[in-house]
């Protein structure tokens, strides 16, 4: 199957990033996916001029990028019958792989090199408390440390943080979870079969938008507006098409920061109860708020409205990363299944961790303060700069989480975020998040790092802006962008290209 061009442009992920001329970059990074099998043999590539313009480049940098994996044997080009991956006999085709394209995951896999990421949204380093519970970690000595269902410890102080919030649970109803990207992926691999349908907001959480197109679920997208998600557009979906799933971020959306407000949460649990659509409530950012509350009860989560709703957390966002701890909260023959099938995976989330995670929820409300607090600072720093150097930006306030869901005033996110890349900063389109294909001049910014990170990223966006000249900005210069990167001279030994 080819892929689209976006589909491309995300494989080739930071091609650009490298040192020489762009083409030469650019036909490095091809190859590397057709010799793993992501460009199958016979697959076809998008046309010279279409894919040069979402990458940001001269169409020479991709006729000469063609024209060198030509020369090798790994493409054919026709005239009429555009680019294609040599088929099998002439290249020798890699393993078949099913894998990640999404630029968030992507930039994670390569390395770090000069690049500043904006596109995951990440604590940038364990807090003084997790290092203190490792610190003064005691391991159970009689334990064969296989929990599929996780620690009964850590599953009931999971259960009495949903009591805090004014939802009932019973540990049996908890599931730990290798992180909330587990617990989304044993749900779709558990509820969801090639072809059902799963309805998504349209933008949404690009990491389950992946699970869900591995799963060969057929998307229905819902929008999101100033309110978070149009509650009766989800309902005739449900109605319709009686989805196998539904996945919803209702409280701080990633990656509007949209607040559903509970009228119009309770009437989409309503729904789905009513049409049997299981309903999945990403709570992973719910507790970061700006409003002065962070460490109380918080907003009701879905759950609160019903008893079929399955809530899925994590401490990923407020504490660390690197804390693999999640969870999935349901009813509990659900949780029962989910913990069976997990078996299969991993027999059990890491011990050490989930003794930690124990121990840390014991007193979470001064740590969450401390981390809101620093997100706040970060949200203000980062508007702040982008207002002073970026003004003709679009840059609303969030009312909490880890990102600025920002519009540009023309082009679109793809090809400015190759731009940005070749400055050294990587950002993440809006249109890699929506099922809807919109959210074109859209970009997700998180503000996460240390403050003077933060400026010199602003200060490289800028600086990227100041080059970006999309076919459709009203006074974009004549000048074409150069094939070759700025600070490198192509080697001599190089076959010379002319820019374009």
């Amino acid at each position: 199957m080819a892929p689209s061009v976006e589909e491309l442009v995300a494989w080739l992920g930071r091609w650009s990033a490298g040192r020489g001329p762009l083409y030469l970059l650019l036909a490095a990074r091809v190859r590397q996916l057709i010799d793993e099998g992501l460009l199958p043999p016979g697959a076809p590539l998008p046309p010279d001029r279409r894919l040069a313009s979402a990458l940001s480049v001269g169409r020479t940098t991709v006729v000469a990028a063609y024209d060198t994996l030509r020369q090798e044997g790994r493409l054919v080009r026709r005239q009429g019958s555009g680019t294609r991956v040599a088929p099998a006999a002439l290249a020798a085709p890699g393993p078949r792989v099913t894998e990640t394209s999404n630029p968030m995951f992507l930039h994670l896999l390569e390395p770090s090199d000069d690049v500043i990421l904006l596109s995951c949204a990440a604590p940038p380093g364990p807090p003084r408390e997790l290092t203190e519970a490792y610190a003064g970690l005691v391991l159970p000595p009689d334990d064969l440390g296989y929990h599929p269902a996780g620690l009964a410890a850590l599953r009931a102080a999971i259960a009495r943080r949903y009591e805090a919030r004014g939802v009932p649970t019973d540990p049996a109803q908890v599931l730990v979870t290798t992180g909330a990207q587990q617990g989304i992926a044993l749900l779709t691999r558990l509820l969801v079969a090639p072809g059902d349908a799963v309805l998504v907001e349209a933008p949404s959480y690009p990491g389950a938008l992946d699970l869900f197109r591995e799963a060969a679920a057929v998307p229905c997208p819902v929008a999101v507006g100033p309110d978070g998600l149009d509650v009766p557009a989800a309902v005739a979906v449900m109605e319709r098409h009686r989805p196998a799933l539904a996945y919803v971020v209702p409280h701080l959306h990633n990656p509007t920061g949209t607040v559903l407000p509970p009228l119009l949460g309770r009437r989409l649990v309503e729904a789905a109860e009513a049409s049997g659509v299981p309903l999945v409530d990403d709570e992973v950012l719910a507790e970061l708020r700006f409003d002065g509350t962070a460490g109380e009860a918080g907003p009701p989560p879905l759950s609160s409205y019903g008893t079929e709703v399955i809530g899925v957390g994590s401490l990923s966002k407020a504490v660390w990363g690197g804390l693999r701890i999640g969870w999935v909260r349901g009813p509990a023959p659900l949780v029962a299944r989910l913990a069976r099938l997990k078996a299969l995976h991993d027999l059990g989330s890491d011990v050490p961790a989930q003794l930690v995670a124990t121990r840390l929820l014991g007193s979470f409300g001064p740590l969450l303060r401390a981390r809101v607090a620093d997100l706040r600072a970060g949200h203000d720093l980062l508007r702040a700069e982008l207002a002073r150097r970026l003004p003709s930006w679009e840059c609303p306030a969030a009312a909490g989480g880890q990102t600025l869901w920002v519009r540009l005033p023309y082009g679109d996110g793809v090809s400015f975020a190759q731009i940005a890349m070749r400055h050294g900063v990587a950002v993440l389109p809006g249109s890699t998040m929506d099922a809807l294909g919109g959210s074109a001049r859209m970009l997700r910014l998180h503000f996460l790092l240390p403050a003077g990170l933060l400026v010199e990223a602003v200060r490289r966006l800028a600086a990227a802006w100041e080059e970006y000249a999309p076919a459709d900005r009203p006074d974009a210069p004549v000048a074409a962008i150069a094939t070759t990167a700025a600070t490198v001279p192509a080697p001599s030994a190089s076959p010379t290209v002319p820019a374009a």
